[in-house]
C-alpha cells in the first residue's frame, strides 16, 4: 500500500524511483566527478579554492600515507575532527580511496564526549585540528587510536597566507592550547609523504560500511549508524532527483554553512554535490555574520543550504541583507522545525523561498523534501524518490493515509543498523527494513507530510540533536546532586535551549554557576543548559522515573503567563 502510494504523486519530471545501484561504491562516484569536472572548482575556504582535479592528488597523497606509512587495512575506522576546512574533503575522500570507514566528530566535542565515540567505534587514526589536540592527549592514551595528523586553519592556503592565518590563530587569538602528541604527524607533512606515491583503490561492495555516523537515534546513549555506500550513494542520488531538479550540473556554486561533520551538510556539500559538480564555498565559523558575509560576498551563489537559527542571524544582519541574491534558486532547510514567520523573512530579504526538508542520521539523511517547482509550507514535501512512509499507532498497527501516527520510513538510504548494537537496532528497524522515527505526523492525500509533534524527550538545539538521558547523567555525576532532570525550553535563536531541575542532597550547597561550570566542562556547546531551577523533589512517576513533560508543560505555562 505504502510503497506504491506516491508513484503518480510527483511533480512532472521527477521520477518515483531511483537506481541506487548506479554506482558500486563512493570511489566510483568520485572519479567520475573529478575526471568530468576536473578543472571546476570543487571547494573554496578562506579565499582559497580547489579544483576538482587538485582534490583528487591531494586525496590521492592522504590516501597514499595511510597505506605506506601506516598499519591500517580497508574497514579500520577513522575519525576527523575538523570544522568546515579545505583539509576535511582531502582527508574524507582520501580515507575513502584507502577504504577507511569514516567516523564523523564534532570538534567541539569534550574529552568524554570524544573518549566514548573513540572507544565505541573503534577508530585507529584520528585527524584533528590543532585547536582541540590538548583534549586528543588526554584521550588518546584510553583509546585504540594509534595515528594521529594534526592541522591547523590555514594549512592549505598559499604560503604567505597560511603562515600568517596560523600565526593570528595560535599566537594572536590564542586558540590552541598547549599539547604533547610526540607520535602525531600535521597535515602537510603527511600529504608531502604520500605526494608521488601510487594509490591501491579500495574497491568496497555496495552494502559494504562507509561511514559510522554517531547520534543519539531514539535513545539517550551515542550510538553509530551505520551507513553504507549504497545508503550515501542513494540518498546523493535521491536528492538530486528530488530536491535539486532545476540544478545545472558543474554550474551550481552553494554556500556551505553547516558543519560537514553533521550528516546533513556531509551528505549535501561531499555527496550530492559531489555527483552534480557543484562548487561549495565553506563557512569555517558560521557564527560570525561578518566573516561569513564578506566570504560569500564575493561569489554569485545559486543555493544555499542552512537551518531555522542561521536564517534568523543573517536576517538580522544587515550587511547580509545588502548582498546581491540574483542568482539563489534553492535555499534548503533542515535539521530543525522552519518556523513559517522565518521562511516567510528569508524569502522577503533574499527572494528566494525556502524548501524544507526532512531526515535523520539513520536515513542518510534525507527521506523527504519539497520538490524545487511545487512547494508547501509548513511541510516536509514529499519521500524522496524509491522511498515511502507510513504511520503506525501506538501497537505498531498502520494507520490509514491522513491518520496521525509514528512516522516510519523505508528505502535504500536507511542505516544498516547501529554499530555493535543489535538490540537497540531491533527496537527501531523491522525484519521488513521499516525504519521507526519517533516523530508523529501525518500523510496528505496529495502524498506531502507533516510533522505534528517530536519524540517526546529529544531537544532540539540550532538542528543538533540533544538527549535529556545524556544531560542527566552528567549532572548525576556531580557531587551535591541527588536528583536532576533535563527538558527543552523554546528560544528565540536556537529553536529550543536546555533548562536542568536539580535536587540538592541533604547539607549540599551547590549553586547555579557550579551547576553550569560543571556541564560546560563535560558537555559540547550546544547540550550545556542555559537555565537551573533547584528544587526540593521532582515529579515521578509511581516506579519512580521523572515526568519530564510534567516539567515542561509546568515550563510552558509559566512562560505563557510572562
Amino acid at each position: 500500500m505504502y510503497e506504491n502510494f506516491w508513484k503518480d504523486k510527483y511533480p512532472e519530471g521527477i521520477p518515483s524511483e531511483i537506481n541506487p545501484d548506479e554506482f558500486e561504491n563512493i570511489q566510483q562516484v568520485f572519479k567520475y566527478s573529478c575526471e568530468r569536472y576536473a578543472n571546476n572548482p570543487a571547494f573554496t575556504n578562506i579565499g582559497h579554492t580547489l579544483s576538482y582535479s587538485e582534490l583528487y592528488r591531494l586525496s590521492g597523497q592522504f590516501a597514499a600515507w595511510l597505506q605506506q606509512h601506516t598499519d591500517l587495512v580497508p574497514g579500520d575506522r577513522i575519525a576527523l575532527q575538523m570544522p568546515n576546512l579545505l583539509q576535511y574533503p582531502i582527508a574524507l575522500f582520501g580515507a575513502i580511496r584507502a577504504g577507511l570507514i569514516i567516523v564523523n566528530t564534532n570538534p567541539l566535542y569534550t574529552a568524554r564526549e570524544m573518549e566514548h565515540q573513540f572507544n565505541d567505534s573503534g577508530a585507529k587514526a584520528l585527524v584533528c585540528l590543532a585547536n582541540m589536540a590538548h583534549l586528543a592527549q588526554q584521550v588518546i592514551p584510553k583509546t585504540s587510536i594509534k595515528h594521529v595528523v594534526i592541522t591547523e586553519i590555514g594549512d592549505m592556503l598559499p604560503f604567505f597566507k597560511r603562515h600568517l592565518v596560523n600565526a593570528a590563530v595560535r599566537y594572536v587569538k590564542k586558540m590552541i592550547p598547549p599539547y604533547n602528541l610526540p607520535q602525531a604527524l600535521s597535515f602537510r607533512k603527511v600529504l608531502s609523504l604520500g605526494e608521488g606515491k601510487a594509490v591501491v583503490e579500495a574497491s568496497p561492495k555496495s552494502n559494504d560500511l562507509a561511514m559510522l555516523q554517531y547520534t543519539g537515534g531514539t535513545t539517550g546513549v551515542a550510538k553509530g549508524a551505520m551507513l553504507s555506500q549504497r545508503n550515501l550513494i542513494a540518498n546523493m542520488i535521491q536528492a538530486k532527483a528530488l530536491g535539486t531538479s532545476e540544478w545545472v550540473e558543474g554550474e551550481e556554486i552553494i554556500i556551505a554553512p553547516l558543519p560537514l561533520y553533521h550528516i546533513y551538510a556531509f551528505t549535501s556539500h561531499c555527496m550530492l554535490a559531489l555527483l552534480a559538480g557543484a562548487h561549495s564555498v565553506l563557512i569555517t565559523d558560521p557564527r560570525n555574520a561578518a566573516l561569513m558575509t564578506k566570504a560569500i560576498s564575493q561569489w554569485p551563489f545559486t543555493a544555499f543550504l542552512g537551518l531555522n537559527t542561521l536564517f534568523v542571524s543573517l536576517c538580522n544582519y544587515e550587511p547580509f541583507r545588502k548582498l546581491d541574491f540574483s542568482k539563489l534558486r534553492l535555499t534548503a532547510s533542515g535539521g530543525m522545525p522552519l518556523q513559517q514567520a522565518i521562511a516567510e523573512r528569508w524569502q522577503q530579504v533574499t527572494g528566494c523561498p525556502i524548501h524544507e526538508g526532512y531526515g535523520l542520521t539513520e536515513t542518510s539523511p534525507i527521506a523527504a523534501a519539497n520538490p524545487y517547482m511545487k512547494y508547501q509550507i509548513g511541510s516536509i514535501g514529499m519521500p524522496v524518490p524509491s522511498t515511502a512512509f507510513k504511520t503506525i499507532d501506538a501497537d505498531g498497527n498502520d494507520l490509514p493515509i491522513g491518520e496521525t501516527g509514528e512516522l516510519c520510513i523505508k528505502g535504500p538510504q536507511v542505516m544498516q543498523g547501529y554499530w555493535q548494537r543489535p538490540e537497540a537496532t531491533a527496537e527501531v528497524l523491522d525484519k521488513d527494513g521499516w525504519l521507526k522515527t519517533g516523530d508523529v505526523g501525518f500523510i496528505q492525500p496529495d502524498g506531502y507530510i507533516r510533522i505534528v509533534d517530536r519524540k517526546k524527550d529529544m531537544i532540539l538545539v540550532s538542528g543538533f540533536n540533544v538527549y535529556p538521558n545524556e544531560l542527566e547523567d552528567v549532572l548525576a555525576s556531580m557531587p551535591g546532586v541527588l536528583q536532576c532532570a533535563a527538558i527543552g525550553v523554546p528560544d528565540e535563536k536556537s529553536g529550543e535551549t536546555i533548562k536542568v531541575f536539580v535536587v540538592r542532597q541533604p547539607g549540599s550547597a551547590i549553586t547555579e554557576e557550579q551547576v553550569l561550570k560543571y556541564m560546560h566542562d563535560n558537555l559540547t556547546g550546544y547540550k550545556r543548559p542555559k537555565y537551573v531551577e533547584f528544587r526540593n523533589e521532582l515529579p515521578l512517576t509511581p516506579v519512580g522515573k521523572v515526568l519530564r513533560r510534567e516539567l515542561r508543560d509546568e515550563e510552558l505555562a509559566k512562560r505563557k503567563k510572562s
